[in-house]
């Protein structure tokens, strides 16, 4: 992974913007996923054969850089961080990157790559919310309850109920969803090391 670093002659080349974003999905995808990265929006990379056999590639524009990123992660493929120059674009061109509309599609790719990749984690947290909720309903109820005997609102008291169901629904998801996550991942590793680069590519990197 080339990790692009400004020189000093050449300011303008990263915007600020542009680097503030790009730490920022850094540091959301590193937390996420549990490995940091540099620069995960890079479009500087090399990779293996087999790497390349293994990517599914379904995402397009810029959304492809995040994909490989948390591919790399979820396959436990060996990274090395490489620094790479980055200067400024020549006269006349400009860049296609769309700071906002492909900021918030980058994001969106990242939710669904979390609901794929960590569905326990994200499972977890809706059921934990939607548990909180009930809790939060229910506790009044109780309380009520306690020093007259009687439950008067029914119907908190049914929507209490529910969203502690939906809770324990939603951990459940998270842990059939968390099983099948493990299977298909130790599936790809194994698909992953089955290639390997011919003997003459070998010997050229060596």
């Amino acid at each position: 992974l080339g990790v692009r670093t400004q020189p000093e002659e050449a300011e303008s080349a990263y915007r600020a913007g542009h680097e503030l974003g790009n730490k920022g999905f850094n540091w959301l995808v590193g937390g996420i996923f549990g490995d940091e990265v540099s620069d995960m929006l890079s479009g500087y990379r090399v990779m293996s054969r087999r790497f390349v056999k293994s990517f599914p590639a379904a995402s397009r524009e810029f959304e492809i850089e995040t994909e490989l990123t948390v591919h790399v992660m979820s396959l436990r493929v060996p990274q090395t961080e490489v620094a790479v120059g980055f200067k400024d674009r020549p006269d006349g061109s400009e860049s296609k990157l769309r700071t906002y509309h492909d900021g918030f599609r980058i994001l969106n790719l990242v939710l669904q790559l979390v609901r794929h990749e960590r569905p326990l984690f994200f499972y977890g947290i809706i059921g934990s919310v939607l548990v909180l909720v009930g809790v939060i309903l229910g506790i009044p109820l109780v309380v009520e309850f306690a020093q007259t005997g009687l439950v008067p609102r029914f119907p908190t008291a049914i929507l209490t109920v529910a969203f502690g169901v939906m809770g324990a629904l939603a951990w459940a998801v998270g842990l059939v969803l968390d099983g099948v996550l493990k299977a298909r991942r130790e599936t790809s590793r194994l698909l992953y090391l089955q290639y390997s680069a011919p003997s003459g590519a070998r010997s050229r990197a060596l």
